[in-house]
């Protein structure tokens, strides 16, 4: 799967890296069986995205966090090291 940045809009970047830790957990764990059957005994766990997925869209959804962030810097930065012109 290529991200799709479904974590950019709506999403803090504080967020995003409490979803990555979450995900990163459960992979940690081995929580990767979605359901398991004994015959008499059923259990199913279901995720809203399988982990992989989840843990793709938060490094990209982090990723763009940054660019903005850096963007911004530079935005700032530029505006403060605006050329002197001596008067003429």
């Amino acid at each position: 799967m290529s991200a799709k940045g479904l974590f950019i809009k709506g999403f803090t970047e504080q967020e995003v890296k409490q979803i990555q830790a979450n995900a990163k957990k459960l992979l940690m764990e081995g929580k990767t069986i979605m359901s398991w059957n004994d015959g008499s005994t059923s259990v199913s766990k279901q995720f809203t995205m399988p982990v992989t997925d989840i843990l793709e869209e938060c490094a990209y959804a982090l990723t763009h966090f940054e660019r903005q962030a850096d963007d911004e810097s530079h935005a700032s930065s530029s505006l403060s090291r605006a050329p002197y012109r001596f008067p003429l």
